[in-house]
């Protein structure tokens, strides 16, 4: 008997696995989920978005560091506050931005974490 003869196609009912991975499956949500991942998809942005692990920053101060102008990381943010990876808040005439929430603080932290390891 070859290798290839051994391969067994396993079949089961469509119903028997339904409950365990609907939620997962939501059309909906993988959609929003993978335009989140096409704007991550940049390292300008992920850049930007390591940043903002530590602390909320002003936009000011973001190009400052990453040494960019003002109309890029606008637009940057911009692109990731439409895909709720980030937030912002106004006080006076300075933007704040920060993450979104804990979720997205684990996935970039995460993502930048397995890139650094070989």
């Amino acid at each position: 008997m070859s290798s290839d003869s051994k391969h067994v196609e396993a079949t089961c009912a469509a119903d028997e696995h339904r409950a365990s991975g609907d939620a997962l499956l939501q059309i909906e949500d993988c959609q929003r989920a993978a335009a989140m991942f096409s704007a991550l998809g940049d390292s300008n942005r992920l850049r930007l978005l390591g940043l903002l692990i530590r602390r909320e920053m002003c936009v000011t101060e973001i190009a400052t560091i990453l040494d960019d102008n003002l109309p890029a990381v606008s637009q940057r943010l911009k692109l990731l506050r439409n895909e709720r990876i980030v937030n912002y808040r106004r006080d006076g005439k300075h933007v704040y931005y920060r993450l979104d929430d804990e979720h997205i603080v684990a996935l970039i932290r995460n993502a930048l974490d397995h890139a650094g390891h070989e």
